[in-house]
């Protein structure tokens, strides 16, 4: 198998999981198809990061959620939907369960070395999502601004009615 081909099944997996998490968050149907790419994409570039150029797990998980918060306000400005939406579910695939799991079933074996490495794997891993959202916000506000309503007093929102 072609390192094209494996890319592509790693694309297509992932495309599947992160349409199935939207289907059991009941994301709405036109929104799939839009979270199902972000999802598989990102799941390549974290791919081709961490497996292909031999960059470091916090490097390719902070790259691969960063790329998550820019396409996710990029399918939500297009869809007129929250962004949400989108960042939820293609973050599934990167949600270390596999290395919690070891924590735990360490943690009782007995074995507190390996337990301890891999809680801080479920560190660095969470810690890098946290921070790549919070970098892809700051990228999205830097290319298209914010776009708040100004504050307006009460009496001018519609429906308001003063209390004698």
């Amino acid at each position: 198998m072609t390192m094209i081909e494996r890319l592509l099944l790693h694309f297509v997996f992932a495309f599947v999981a992160t349409i199935c998490f939207a289907i059991l968050l009941n994301v709405p149907r036109r929104a799939y198809l839009a979270g199902g790419v972000i999802g598989g994409a990102t799941w390549v570039i974290y791919v081709v990061i961490y497996f292909h150029l031999h960059v470091g797990l916090a490097l390719s998980n902070l790259s691969a959620a960063i790329l998550i918060g820019i396409l996710a306000m990029m399918a939500a400005k297009v869809q007129h939907q929250p962004m949400i939406l989108y960042n939820v579910p293609a973050l599934v695939p990167f949600v270390p369960g596999g290395q919690a799991y070891k924590v735990v079933r360490y943690f009782v074996l007995g074995d507190y070395g390996l337990s301890l490495s891999y809680l801080y794997q479920v560190v660095v891993i969470a810690g890098a999502i946290t921070l790549g959202f919070g970098l892809g916000d700051l990228i999205n506000t830097a290319l298209y601004g914010r776009h708040r309503k100004e504050a307006r007093p009460f009496s001018q929102l519609k429906g308001w009615k003063k209390r004698d």
